[in-house]
């Protein structure tokens, strides 16, 4: 699991840059708002640990700019801001929780693992007669079991997850493939084209259809 730190004080994240890692999660550090923002974007992380007063970009402002394209990420403020009225503000910008500082750091951990159990709570999901557990690798179609490859499970789950979105094949590449230059896209069609094999979806049922020149979108 990957872990994101915007804090400017050097002390505190490295402090909790070594903690975290001891508790085996990757972790990055970003030390002032800006560089926070390019780190969000560029690294599928699971969970961001934010500071309220930074250089460049205040905490709200990240918090703000990342729910713009990040819906999902849980945001954790840390921050010593402390009144109702502020709690309030930064839950209204997008945060997902809010501990004031100074904390304990066994908090933080368990606080942490709630919002990676609250994800993993998420990881059936449903696409007409398509059941995909992400915990499990397991899918199945009609209660018939179907085996994907890794590269094809990651991408089905991916357009699920997504669905009602039109999925580019640019975002593909950099979500699913974690591809961030230039690409040959055109992989992801025989991908697509070995899984509906194995679903056995005729084009009749258009669970995902393929949008010409963009990319596709689940929908049922």
């Amino acid at each position: 699991m990957k872990i994101l730190i915007i804090e400017d004080e050097i002390g505190i994240a490295n402090f909790l840059k070594q903690g975290l890692e001891e508790e085996n999660f990757e972790v990055f550090v970003a030390y002032d708002g800006q560089s926070g923002i390019e780190i969000a974007l560029k690294q599928k992380v699971n969970i961001i640990l934010l500071d309220w007063v930074l250089p460049k970009i205040t905490g709200i402002e990240v918090c703000k700019l990342i729910r713009k394209t990040d819906t999902k990420t849980p945001i954790i403020f840390l921050t010593a801001k402390d009144t109702v009225q502020e709690t309030i503000e930064g839950l209204k910008a997008g945060a997902n929780d809010y501990i004031k500082k100074p904390f304990s750091f066994d908090e933080l951990v368990e606080r942490i693992k709630i919002h990676f159990r609250d994800e993993n709570l998420n990881q059936e999901l449903h696409l007409g007669n398509i059941t995909i557990n992400k915990l499990q690798h397991q899918i199945t179609v009609d209660n018939r079991e179907v085996v994907l490859t890794h590269r094809e499970f990651e991408l089905l789950f991916y357009l699920i997850k997504n669905k009602g979105n039109v999925c580019t094949r640019t975002q593909i590449i950099e979500d699913v493939w974690d591809i961030h230059f230039e690409y040959d896209t055109g992989v992801i069609d025989v991908f697509m084209n070995a899984i509906r094999k194995k679903l056995n979806l005729s084009k009749e049922q258009e669970l995902i259809k393929t949008i010409r020149g963009v990319g596709y979108i689940a929908n049922d």
